[in-house]
């Protein structure tokens, strides 16, 4: 008999890669509820008991519903953030939070529930120097960083460590004459500096002077390695001019890779590398929530049969 606890999809309406995990899931008969947490309360309620044998209730969308007890697994992908138009604004304030704590709180302690990630293990791992921090621990080479508000520092560690790059700490989305933008990785000489600094906190890492960028994300188990070639500083700025390779990673950097999840307690990770003239694996970052399924059509690796054997999973 088939197992008839549905896989919980929480993001936005438009995410093609839910939606191709979503369909994979369909076609082995098992049974998916799909829903953004900011559509609550408009087209999306909730009714949680805490009781001795754990939550009880039910999700209710305009489609579907859960039965928080029996969710076999949960696919954390982009929700949108919660708004509430028509109320004043300090009264949105308060059931912006509400919201976060109740609804969210409900999502985040589903029993028996395999979290692909859980959200609060996301947002561990979304601080920059927390992630590079595991990384060195878990075994991978860093390029010397420095994180500061101090002009002098950041001018010293330029002329110590030069090619350096700047590089945003999070990367909000910002509009530019009406069209979103983010802030870019640039290179950034000595000269570049002043005081402005101490406005925030900022990142300067040494640039590697690398031969190519590799991608790798962990699917529970399973590790997929492309090299991505290109002549970008970040090759995420210009798709059209990358090339794709599926590789296999060096000696120790698969274990690296699990002990650096198994730190934040994530089970999916989309890792970034580059690989530097002398051909060693340089660690960049870990985006918990990253995309990945664009390297299934251009590589022909099984990405999203293994994100499905994860979520399907009747253990």
């Amino acid at each position: 008999m088939s197992d008839p606890r549905p896989v919980l999809v929480v993001t936005s309406l438009h995410d093609p890669t839910a939606d191709v995990v979503i369909s994979e899931l369909h076609d082995r008969d098992i049974p998916v509820v799909r829903l953004d947490s900011g559509d609550f309360p408009a087209s999306l309620s909730v009714e949680a008991k805490i009781t001795e044998n754990g939550m009880q209730g039910r999700l209710v969308t305009p489609s579907r519903s859960a039965d928080l007890a029996n969710i076999r697994s949960l696919y954390y992908r982009r929700p949108t953030g919660f708004v509430f138009p028509n109320l004043p604004e300090q009264d949105a304030r308060f059931a912006v939070t509400q919201a976060r704590y109740g609804l969210g709180g409900v999502l985040a302690s589903l029993p028996g529930c395999l979290y692909v990630n859980h959200p609060h293990r996301i947002g561990d791992a979304e601080f920059k120097p927390s992630g590079l921090s595991a990384a060195v621990a878990a075994g991978f080479l860093v390029p010397p960083t420095l994180i500061t508000s101090n002009a002098d520092a950041a001018r010293d560690f330029v002329k110590r460590h030069n090619p350096v790059i700047y590089k945003p700490l999070h990367n909000p989305v910002y509009r530019v004459d009406g069209v979103s933008s983010v802030v870019k990785i640039a290179e950034v000489t000595a000269d570049e500096i002043n005081q402005n600094v101490a406005g925030t906190a900022h990142l300067f890492q040494q640039r590697i002077r690398k031969t190519a960028d590799v991608r790798v994300t962990v699917i529970g188990s399973r590790t997929f390695c492309v090299r991505i070639d290109s002549d970008l500083l970040d090759w995420r700025t210009d798709y059209s001019r990358l090339s794709y390779t599926p590789v296999e990673p060096p000696p120790r950097i698969e274990q690296a890779l699990h002990h650096y999840l198994n730190h934040f307690g994530l089970i999916f990770g989309a890792f970034d590398f580059c690989i530097g003239d002398e051909g060693r694996w340089w660690f960049l970052e870990c985006n918990p929530s990253g995309q990945w399924y664009w390297l299934e059509p251009e590589t022909g690796l099984p990405m999203r049969a293994a994100m499905a054997d994860l979520l399907g999973r009747t253990t």
